[in-house]
C-alpha cells in the first residue's frame, strides 16, 4: 500500500514483474551497447506524438500512475533470466547486468489528466542508455493505450454536457486492458465503471444492475422486476427494452411506484425512445425517474442526444477502442546523449532524419501560454530554459528522481487536473468537427526539423 495525501492507495498487482513486457530488440541493443562500451553513456529519451488522430483537437495524458508502478516493478528475476539465456536472447555478461538492473535515473512528464498536442514532450527519461532504453516498450504500451482511451473519453464527457457516463466496455476488450480503460476514462470525467477490478485497484466508483438475461431467466418481466427491486431497492435501474418498452415502463412504475430510480433503454432510436419514455413516466407520476441510454454510443451519438430527455449514458465498445483511435501513436526517441560514460561528459543533441519521421534533438521543456482571459493560446517547447509568463504553466513535473518514485498521486487529483486543463482550452477544443489542434505547438531554440 502506498500512502498518498492521507489516502491508502494500493499498488497494482503486477504478478511476476514487468521486465518481460518488452520487445526483444531492447535487449539486443543493450547487449551490443555493453560490448561497445556505450551502454553507460548518459541518455535522454522523450515520448511525444507527431500528430493527433484525424479530427482531434487535443489529447489527454493518462497512464502515468500505472507507468510508475510498472517502472518500480521492472526487475529481472531468476526465471526470467533463465528464459532469456536459455533461448539465446542475451549472452552471459548481459544476463549478469540485467540481474542487477534498477532504474536509477530521472523521469519528468506532463501530469496525469493534463492535455497535450503534437510534439508535446509528455515524458522525459534521463539515465544511462542501458537503463533508459529498456523502458521504451513498457512506457509506450501503457501510455499509448491509456492516452487513447482518456482522449476519447474526454470527448464523450464534453459531448454529454454534464450528464453522467458509465464506462461499461469490459466485455469488448482484453481483461487487463478493461481495467486500464476504466481508470483512464475516470480521469477524463466518466462517473463510474462496471469493472470491479478497477474499483478494487484504483478506487474507481462502480455501478451495475442487470442485463437482458436476467429478465429472460424469469417467467415474466414482472417477476424479474420484482426480484430486482426486492434485492436492490426502488432506487435501482430497470432495463425496459427486453420485450415491449411501453408495457415494461408501466410495470416498473407500478411495482416501484414513483420512487423508481431509473430505467435503461439499450436499443432502437434512442432519442425517439427517450422522449416516449419520458412522457410516459411523467404521465404515471414518476417525474424523478431518470432515463439512461446505452447501445454502441460514441461521442457523436452522445452529442446527437443533447436535446433528448436523457439523464445518463453507458458507453462500452467505442470507449475501450479509443473511438476509432485505439493508440495515441506516441513514440519514444533518443534526443540527447553524452560523448562518454563519465558523469561530466558533454551532452549532445541527436535526432532522426528519416523521411516522414524526423525528430528534434535536445532535451525539451514545455510551457503552456495563457492569455489574460485564462485561455491557452500556445504550447512552447524549448531546448533552452523557457521563461514562463505570469499566467503561463510549466508542464513538466518530477515523476522519478534518482530511481525513486516521487510523482504518485490520487486519481481524484488527476481527474481535477483534467477539468482545469479542459477549462483553459479555447472553445474550438471541444468541437467534434474536423480541425487543427486547439493549441499550436511552437519551438524555441530548437531550430527547424533536420
Amino acid at each position: 500500500m502506498v500512502p498518498i495525501l492521507g489516502l491508502r492507495v494500493p499498488l497494482v498487482d503486477l504478478g511476476n514483474g514487468t521486465a518481460l513486457l518488452t520487445d526483444q530488440y531492447e535487449l539486443t541493443m543493450l547487449q551490443a551497447a555493453l560490448r561497445s562500451g556505450t551502454a553507460g553513456r548518459r541518455a535522454v529519451f522523450e515520448v511525444f506524438a507527431r500528430s493527433l488522430p484525424a479530427g482531434r483537437r487535443y489529447g489527454v495524458v493518462a497512464g502515468v500512475g500505472r507507468l510508475l508502478d510498472a517502472i518500480e516493478a521492472f526487475r529481472f528475476d531468476a526465471a526470467e533470466l533463465e528464459f532469456l539465456a536459455s533461448n539465446g536472447i542475451v549472452d552471459e555478461p548481459t544476463a549478469q547486468w540485467l540481474e542487477k538492473y534498477r532504474f536509477t535515473g530521472n523521469v519528468w512528464g506532463y501530469a496525469e489528466g493534463d492535455c497535450y498536442f503534437p510534439d508535446s514532450p509528455i515524458l522525459v527519461v534521463e539515465g544511462t542508455f542501458g537503463e533508459a532504453v529498456l523502458l521504451e516498450t513498457l512506457a509506450l504500451s501503457i501510455l499509448n493505450h491509456d492516452c487513447a482511451i482518456a482522449s476519447a473519453a474526454s470527448r464523450m464527457v464534453q459531448a454529454s454536457q454534464g450528464r453522467p457516463i458509465i464506462e461499461m466496455g469490459s466485455r469488448r476488450t482484453h481483461e487487463r486492458a478493461a481495467v486500464a480503460a476504466a481508470r483512464a476514462s475516470y480521469i477524463a470525467g466518466f462517473t463510474t465503471t462496471s469493472n470491479l477490478e478497477a474499483g478494487r485497484l484504483y478506487g474507481v466508483p462502480t455501478a451495475g444492475t442487470s442485463a437482458h438475461s436476467f429478465t429472460l431467466l424469469h417467467d415474466s418481466e414482472r417477476h424479474a422486476f420484482e426480484a430486482q427491486l426486492a434485492s436492490l431497492g426502488s432506487g435501482t435501474t430497470l432495463l425496459v427494452d427486453t420485450y415491449d418498452v411501453e408495457r415494461a415502463v408501466r410495470t416498473a412504475v407500478e411495482l416501484a411506484e414513483p420512487s423508481l430510480g431509473a430505467v435503461r433503454i439499450d436499443s432502437g432510436d434512442l432519442g425517439v425512445m427517450a422522449r416516449r419514455v419520458r412522457e410516459q413516466l411523467d404521465s404515471l407520476g414518476a417525474h424523478d425517474t431518470r432515463i439512461v441510454v446505452t447501445g454502441d454510443l460514441d461521442e457523436f451519438g452522445i452529442a446527437a442526444l443533447a436535446a433528448a430527455p436523457v439523464d445518463g449514458y453507458g458507453v462500452g465498445t467505442s470507449l475501450v477502442t479509443g473511438s476509432g483511435a485505439p493508440t495515441a501513436s506516441l513514440v519514444y526517441k533518443l534526443v540527447a546523449r553524452s560523448d562518454g560514460p563519465d558523469s561530466d561528459a558533454a551532452m549532445r543533441p541527436v535526432a532522426k532524419r528519416s523521411t516522414g519521421k524526423p525528430s528534434r534533438g535536445g532535451r525539451k521543456t514545455a510551457v503552456r501560454r495563457i492569455d489574460g482571459h485564462g485561455t491557452a493560446y500556445a504550447e512552447t517547447v524549448s531546448t533552452g530554459q523557457p521563461v514562463p509568463g505570469p499566467r503561463d504553466r510549466s508542464l513538466h513535473v518530477p515523476l522519478v528522481r534518482d530511481g525513486d518514485i516521487v510523482g504518485r498521486e490520487s486519481l481524484q487529483q488527476a481527474r481535477d487536473r483534467h477539468t482545469r486543463a479542459i477549462a483553459e482550452l479555447p472553445p474550438t477544443a471541444i468541437q467534434l468537427s474536423k480541425g487543427e489542434p486547439a493549441v499550436p505547438t511552437e519551438f524555441v531554440n530548437g531550430g527547424p526539423r533536420p
